[in-house]
Parts: C-alpha cells; structure tokens; sequence
C-alpha cells in the first residue's frame, strides 16, 4: 500500500513539474529550436516570385543600413552612460549582435535555399511556352490573283476550313490552359527560308511534302532526286522543338504553318497495309507479335515468332482497346493529338483528297518557285493501288457494327474538326 502511495506521488509530482516547465518557457525558442527546413513551403511557386530577388536585396539593404545606423546609435549613447549601466548594456548589446547574427545566418541560408531550389525546379520543370498569336492568320492574295476565280475559290475553301476548326475547339476543347510544351511541336518541321511550319500528319502525303521542303531549303534540285530513306532518316530537316523558347515562340507567331490530313477510316487503312501487309523488321516483331498474341486464339508458333499475318480484325481488336498490349503508334493516332490543332492556331489545312489542287495553292501563296511543284509519285509499294474510299469500305466490312462505331467514335473529333462525313450510313 505504501508502495502504491509513493509511486503514485513521485507520477503525480513529475506531471506537475511538467506543466510548470512549459509554462516558464519562451514560446519563441520553441519555434527557434525547430529545424529551419520546416519553415519553408516546399511546393511550387509561381514564376513571378522567382523575378522580385532584385526588391526583396534592396528591402534588406535598406533594413541592415538602418540597423547599423541604430547600433552606432546605440554604441555613442553607451559611452555616455555611467560605469555600472554601461556594463549591464553592453551584455544587451552584444546579445543583440549575436541575435542579428544568427537572424542574418538564417537568412542567408534561406536565400541559399531558395537558390538551389529555383535550380532544382529550372532542371524539372516542363519548359512552357504562350499560346502563338498567329500574325498571319491565312496568307493574303496577291492583287493580281483576286480576280482569278480558281485562287478565290480555293481561298473561301481554306477560310471555311479555318472556321470549321476553330468553332469545334471552343466547343469541345477548354481554353483555360493555353500553353504550348516542346511535345506539342515535335512533330513540325521547319523550313526557315520561305518561313514555314509544316506538321507531319503520316499516311497524308507526308514524304511529298518533306521533299518540297528539302527544295525549299536548298537541299536538293528536284523532289525526284530524294529517296525515301533520305526523307525520313536523313535528318536534313529541322524540328520546332530543336529550337530554344525564344526560337519556338518566333516561329510560331511569324511563319506560315500548315498541316494537311486525310478522311480517318481511310488513313488508317494506309497504314495498316503499308505496316502489316509488307514485309517490315519493326511493326511485326513490336506490334504484330504483340497483337497476335492477345488477339488470335490457338495462334500458330510462327506466328508468335515473327508477328507476320495481322489480321486487320485483330488491328481494330488491339486499336480500341484501353490496355492495348502495345503503345500507340504515329502512322494511326488522332490528328488532333499529333498537331494540337486547339493550341496551334494553323494558316493553312490541306486534304489529302484535294492535295494537288492545295498544296500548289500553298506553294503560290508562299511565293515558292513556279516550276516547284508537289509530286504526285507513290515512292512506297509502287506497283500497289492507293488506298480508295472503295477499298478503306472493303477492310470495314470485315468488322461488327459495334466495331466500326466504337472505331468511328475513336477518331469522332478528327471526324468534326476537318469536316469528314461519316464513312458509313450506320453510324450515329
């Protein structure tokens, strides 16, 4: 019973001491006893913060000038002051240094932190550009071409196209976040001479135009000259996102830009008979193998081997599914996403289905050289027929109903923002 009584009053004597302790303590020195990290918000800071340091030095200038002109202050009345004062406030003084002194050590230690920081968030932040402003808007007619109704015609034709674009972004595509990233622009190439922005939309006549611009450049004489490998993996034409910010930025609100694209259903069967219909040492062994291995049931060794034989059934199978086997592929994503026709305003839309009649009107409206025009050549799998509205229907009908709308769905807003009609009566 003792035992419990004195255990009981030594607990009850400890809780006691406790509360006095926290009472007699200074509410400042716990905060000061805290690790300065704590201090500091971590998260991101908007880009305006990073561009006042020149006001916040001249504040702390002005903040040490007029602690030191106290301190002098200070240090002349304390030569005036009797022996024993002088003493007792030389003690304060020097405490009061030494509290600048460690004020002064934290805040520097806050600028080095705030330095390394905007280092650390220079290296990984996204690199973001303003939405162009598009200077140019369409190329104007020459007075000599306005009374020439073919050059009129084609003009309403591009105005019309513009219009159609620009209303289906502001009704289905938010413009609250207007920023143009180095992705955006990966796939425009650029040809600084007669100040064009061209975005590669593959399967839409993508190798003619890059050897238009060769000649523009000054890389070749003649469009026949370039073979297909030179065009595409020789690196002779610059990309938009090789440039720096101010570069990006320039070109984007000064040259002329254009893309052309083609009707969706048919642009995909390009690809997928000039991909898996040929032989090919990429498409088969990365998508076709991966495709015949969820798609094909009792699938033959060889054909899990080499990934030949894709049926254009399993293509849709693999195309509409969310956890495709395999990522997407350029030659058979949206036009939507590979150009970010809502972000970059384009001065010119071509078709695949007038491209002749448009892209020599691109080149007058340029002021191209007039025995420069598009070549109408097919470089790839010459002796084939090119891909039909006729034969794009042939392929369809191989799929379901449900195939073919949840198809029509995926490419629904290349569909509306280029003007397409449906490809089939069925559809909704």
């Amino acid at each position: 019973m003792r035992l419990t009584c004195m255990f009981s009053f030594i607990l009850l004597f400890g809780a006691a001491g406790l509360v006095v302790f926290i009472h007699l303590q200074d509410p400042e020195e716990i905060v000061h006893q805290q690790t300065p990290g704590i201090k500091y918000n971590m998260g991101f800071q908007q880009p305006k913060k990073d561009c006042v340091s020149s006001n916040n030095q001249d504040r702390r200038l002005r903040k040490t000038t007029a602690e030191g002109a106290a301190m002098a202050k200070q240090s002349d009345s304390l030569q005036n002051m009797p022996p024993q004062l002088q003493s007792t406030d030389k003690r304060q003084s020097s405490i009061m240094f030494a509290m600048k002194d460690q004020q002064k050590g934290e805040e520097i230690n806050s600028i080095r932190l705030h330095k390394r920081r905007r280092r650390f968030i220079i290296k990984k932040s996204p690199i973001l550009i303003s939405m162009n402003s598009s200077i140019l808007n369409l190329p104007t007619l020459k007075s000599e071409d306005r009374n020439n109704s073919k050059w009129k015609s084609l003009y309403q034709i591009q105005r019309e196209r513009k219009r159609v674009m620009r209303e289906t972004c502001s009704k289905y595509k938010s413009n609250n976040r207007r920023i143009i990233t180095p992705y955006h622009v990966s796939r425009i190439f650029v040809e600084d001479k007669y100040r064009v922005l061209y975005c590669e939309v593959p399967k839409a006549g993508c190798s003619n135009w890059k050897r238009v611009l060769m000649v523009l450049n000054g890389l070749a004489s003649s469009t026949k000259d370039i073979q297909h490998n030179t065009v595409h993996y020789g690196n002779y034409l610059k990309r938009l996102d090789g440039f720096d910010h101010k570069g990006i930025y320039h070109r984007l609100n000064t040259y002329t830009k254009m893309l052309f694209i083609r009707e969706p259903f048919e642009k995909l069967v390009s690809a997928f008979r000039d991909k898996f219909e040929h032989p090919n040492n990429y498409y088969h062994p990365v998508f076709g193998k991966a495709i015949i291995s969820r798609y094909r049931v009792n699938a033959t060794k060889e054909a899990l081997r080499t990934g030949s034989g894709v049926k254009f059934k399993e293509f849709i199978q693999y195309l509409l599914d969310v956890h495709r086997p395999v990522g997407m592929d350029i030659h058979w994503d949206h036009v939507n996403r590979l150009c970010s026709p809502c972000l970059i305003d384009y001065d010119f839309v071509g078709k695949f289905e007038s491209m002749e009649e448009d892209a020599n009107f691109f080149l007058h409206l340029i002021g191209a050289p007039q025995n420069l025009t598009f070549p109408t050549f097919k470089d790839r799998h010459s002796n084939e027929e090119r891909t039909t509205t006729k034969i794009t229907q042939q392929y369809f009908a191989q799929l379901s109903p449900s195939q073919r709308q949840r198809s029509y769905d995926f490419y629904y807003m290349d569909y509306l923002m280029f003007n397409y009609s449906k490809p089939f009566e069925d559809l909704y």
